[in-house]
């Protein structure tokens, strides 16, 4: 009965903003109001430089990664692990404590994979460089990291709530970046 506490937790953890609190600390611009007006790393990036994108960035991986691993050493089932991936994914992207105006979940997503099983996140990750290096755009290579999460989650760990998870997962990064998706079509995303 305890291990289902982790899933509200898992939520409130990833309801604090890397972004917001990285600018604030460093005397940075809002994100919300400023750039992209998107409170992850990239619009960060442009707002404070990389030293404040990567920060935030590992801010944002950490608090989908932790509750994951707690959820982990308890040994808890596939279905309440799968309940706390997605409820730290959902928490950055609906933050609680900041008005629900949260980030698009790559990197929160990565952190999550990366509770999951180690190699599941380095496929993850090794799919977003690859892309990246070949394209140099950051939004196409997490758009097909997204798509491919759910194939490595089902190569890699088998279990079908995860598999549903990833999916879901998936699908909201995907409807998350629909802004981005449209200028890669049009051939006018930076």
């Amino acid at each position: 009965m305890m291990e289902w506490l982790l899933v509200p937790l898992a939520y409130l953890t990833g309801s604090v903003s890397s972004a917001i609190i990285v600018c604030k600390m460093m005397g940075l611009v809002d994100p919300r109001e400023n750039g992209s007006g998107n409170p992850g790393a990239t619009n960060v990036m442009r707002i404070g430089g990389k030293k404040a994108a990567a920060i935030t960035l590992a801010g944002d991986a950490l608090k989908g990664l932790v509750p994951v691993l707690l959820g982990q050493a308890l040994g808890v089932d596939s279905l309440v692990l799968s309940l706390i991936v997605f409820a730290a994914f959902l928490g950055h992207l609906y933050p609680v404590f900041f008005g629900f105006k949260g980030g698009k979940g790559v990197a929160t997503s990565l952190g999550v994979t990366l509770g999951v099983h180690w190699l599941l996140g380095f496929a993850v990750l090794g799919t977003w460089i690859v892309v990246y290096k070949i394209g140099k755009i950051s939004s196409l290579a997490a758009l097909v990291a997204a798509t491919l999460a759910p194939v490595f989650v089902w190569l890699i760990v088998g279990d079908v709530s995860l598999l549903v998870t990833f999916v879901l997962i998936s699908l909201i990064l995907l409807w998350r970046h629909k802004g981005n998706i449209q200028r890669l079509l049009a051939g006018q995303e930076s």
